[in-house]
């Protein structure tokens, strides 16, 4: 067996006759290989953190300073303020060497006081945020203001390729919104679901709290803001996910599909090697940092800091709270076949094995007819289950033996991934087989992905691929880059004709090696049926819907000069409010990487304005005219919000900080009780698309992924995914509960298809009623 091979690389031992050394040499150079590459990934990180240290200044400006002060200083020219005489008179010698010298440390004054300066500058540069809410596009005004921000901005940050850690240093830190603005903010969004009553009575709670304690919270806040890097996002991680203790599964990790168009092959293990080899590619890219920072606008740059956990970490459960545990490297991935675990190196002699080798590895794995330990079949329930029965039953039965070094070796991979044995993915044919599609990737069988992992890969046996990833390390549009680059790598690559990759084997790539458990202990059993009982009565209990609308998308948006994301926001107001026959709290995720280690922040999108439009679409009394003013003014409206979210004048971070402030005080506050009481019912999210300029619709038209979606966050409500793909598709990604009697999914779906019709037909009407200027009746 491989794994014993492994136990006994080296042993040592004294005998009569002397002593005793036996090893293995190929065992011995794997660790020796180990070092060395571990090594060169220290040195490099090393280097890079110099190079971005200095940015947007280069070490080479500093060797050309250094040359210039030297011809200068031997031609007698005149340097300023005689820098370099006065710092010869504190040189030990006079001779032609320390003059060098003296020139170099007179370089490396001036190049760090001007490095400094540029930094400064270009993080003063980035606070502001006037140019997100100038209109863009053909024929719009641009102030003069932004006009010379961006020439100082381009002139800063475009003359030195950046890395992707390149502008950490130079990005502002969250701004902390008066207690007033947010007060005022927060009133303004509940107004549409409340009557008047209710809207007095939390008017006046708001009042008292802003009065008496939130002065006294924001002063904390206030000291938090000056003092770390964000106000916000650990206190986000640690209370919103590592501290929560019902299952990932369902309840956080969200998936994300493949290009449901293209068949690049139906080879399982072709495909698994492909697309294995391209994600450790882009793991290198992000060591190396050669991966460039995603730039809005092609010159203001987003916070890069979530890349880091993307790969080699783990969100470890804890009986109070969970820890994210990051891994500085690993050689290794951990795959998942019917019901059993294997171990697969990645790596050959410090080279990055080629797809066609880890298709052998792969292929090696599904021709594997032993049968799973006791046990480790359904092993991975304890991930999908309770938080804290799951940290108990690891702390008891995983910290020793086989358990502890299998687990380790899992925890520590680079990612897991699941060869699944049945098909699942897009069939035209059949719509419903995007729905199951969508269920496989969000929870499988409850048992067949490690929801720890930051992400699992899942192939099907008929080629198609997906991911599931864990939420707290990272949020969706870092997958969402990687996924893009793996689709877009992947059509570059290629396979042979009849399947298989691409490329020859020149050396045996090293065997997948079992993982070994010691499981049969009652306890352990009794564990695991636990937390799959769980697993599986959430898994059954959702009800998930995948749309495929193709009748029109970002083409017709564009035409209708309206922001795709506010077009698609009213159309779920719509859809929702037909569906409940009244109005949410709707919850839209936010970036806030505008800022250094920025994640989210909420758009409340259920506004005055979009409820307007709504009750004026559902009277039949409504005219055109008057329809279409309601939807450009909601629209805006949303924009503007969406807006003031990105540029940190959000408003439920805020509020999420003085209740956490609060709790750490042990002061009651009944405002911030209603508050935090107010379920999300209507929860979206936009999956990003074209990210970087990798993926080409034009070129190749059928690399369109599907996005992804994730679970229901309110018992009575729905989670609504969405992504605008291409000219002429948008896909929505629909969960609710099964259990809850007054939410269907199926039933949402055909009334975000009636309300994506009636708006398209709003638009229609009204541009003829403009050429002919004629009333059009309803």
């Amino acid at each position: 067996m491989a794994e014993a091979h492994s136990a006994v690389a080296f042993s040592f031992a004294i005998t009569h006759d002397g002593w005793d050394v036996n090893f293995d040499r190929e065992v011995l150079y794997l660790v020796w290989e180990s070092g060395v590459r571990s090594w060169k990934k220290r040195l490099a990180r090393f280097r890079n953190n110099v190079l971005n240290g200095v940015y947007p200044g280069h070490l080479q400006s500093l060797y050309v300073l250094w040359t210039l002060l030297v011809a200068a200083h031997f031609s007698n020219f005149n340097i300023p303020f005689g820098l370099v005489d006065k710092m010869i008179t504190i040189m030990p010698s006079n001779s032609t060497w320390a003059q060098v010298v003296a020139c170099f440390l007179v370089a490396l004054t001036m190049w760090f006081i001007v490095i400094f300066l540029m930094r400064y500058l270009l993080k003063l540069l980035l606070m502001y945020k006037g140019w997100m809410y100038e209109s863009r596009g053909p024929g719009a005004k641009i102030s003069l203001k932004t006009k010379l921000w961006v020439s100082v901005v381009k002139v800063l940050s475009g003359w030195n390729k950046p890395k992707l850690y390149s502008f950490q240093g130079s990005l502002p830190r969250l701004p902390l919104p008066a207690v007033e603005d947010t007060m005022n903010r927060y009133l303004l969004s509940v107004r549409p679901l409340l009557d008047d009553d209710n809207y007095k009575r939390v008017e006046k709670l708001a009042v008292e709290f802003k009065t008496k304690i939130a002065v006294k919270l924001q002063r904390y806040l206030i000291l938090k803001s000056w003092w770390s890097s964000n106000y916000v996002s650990d206190w986000w991680e640690e209370y919103v996910y590592l501290k929560g203790r019902s299952p990932l599964m369902v309840n956080s990790n969200f998936y994300g599909t493949d290009a449901i168009l293209l068949r690049p092959t139906q080879i399982q293990a072709a495909r698994a090697g492909v697309i294995i080899h391209l994600c450790l590619k882009f793991r290198r890219l992000i060591d190396s940092q050669e991966l460039e920072p995603i730039m809005l606008q092609n010159m203001v740059p987003l916070c890069s800091w979530q890349y880091e956990r993307l790969f080699n970490t783990v969100r470890a459960p804890g009986i109070e709270t969970d820890k994210l545990v990051h891994y500085q490297d690993s050689s290794h991935i951990v795959v998942y076949h019917k019901g059993k675990y294997f171990k697969v190196l990645v790596y050959l002699r410090g080279r990055l094995l080629k797809p066609a080798e880890i298709q052998v590895q792969i292929q090696q794995i599904l021709d594997d007819k032993s049968e799973p330990a006791i046990g480790e079949e359904k092993l991975a329930a304890l991930t999908a289950g309770e938080r804290t029965h799951w940290a108990q039953i690891r702390q008891t039965m995983f910290n020793r033996g086989h358990n502890r070094t299998s687990l380790h070796c899992i925890e520590r991979a680079a990612f897991t991934v699941s060869l699944d044995d049945m098909e699942y993915g897009y069939d035209e044919t059949d719509p419903k087989k995007l729905d199951e599609f969508g269920h496989v990737l969000l929870h499988g069988k409850g048992y067949d992905r490690w929801f720890d992992k930051s992400f699992n890969l899942c192939f099907s046996t008929n080629g198609f691929v997906g991911f599931n990833a864990e939420h707290s390390w990272a949020d969706a549009p870092v997958m969402g880059h990687l996924w893009e680059y793996v689709i877009w790598s992947e059509l570059e690559i290629g396979y042979q004709p009849d399947g298989n990759t691409k490329g020859t084997i020149v050396t045996n790539p090293p065997a997948p090696i079992r993982l070994q458990w010691e499981l049969n202990k009652e306890e352990i059993l009794s564990a695991i049926d636990i937390s799959y009982s769980v697993a599986h009565k959430l898994l059954n209990d959702v009800d998930l819907r995948i749309l495929m609308y193709t009748k029109y998308g970002k083409g017709f948006m564009k035409k209708c000069r309206v922001s795709p994301d506010a077009f698609i926001q009213l159309i779920l107001q719509l859809s929702y409010y037909r569906d409940a026959s009244r109005f949410c709290l709707t919850y839209e995720a936010s970036m806030t990487r505008l800022f250094r280690e920025g994640r989210t922040e909420t758009v409340r999108s259920c506004t005055i304005e979009s409820t307007e439009w709504v009750r004026a679409m559902e009277n039949p009394n409504s005219s055109i005219e008057e329809r279409m003013a309601l939807f450009i003014k909601a629209s805006n409206r949303h924009q503007l919000g969406y807006q003031d979210a990105m540029a940190g004048r959000g408003i439920d971070r805020h509020l999420f900080c003085l209740y956490v402030v609060a709790k750490y005080l042990e002061l009651e506050s009944p405002f911030l009780q209603e508050v935090f009481n107010e379920p999300w019912r209507l929860s979206t999210s936009q999956t990003p698309y074209g990210q970087t300029s990798l993926l080409d619709l034009k070129k190749y038209p059928k690399c369109v992924s599907a996005g992804g979606g994730f679970g229901p966050v309110a018992d009575d409500g729905y989670g609504v995914s969405y992504i605008i793909v291409g000219e002429d598709t948008i896909f929505f990604h629909v969960s609710s509960k099964k259990s809850c009697p007054i939410t269907s999914s199926t039933n949402f779906v055909k009334q975000i298809e009636k309300s994506l019709h009636d708006v398209q037909t709003l638009f229609n009407d009204y541009n003829k009623l403009k050429k002919t200027n004629k009333p059009i009746t309803d």
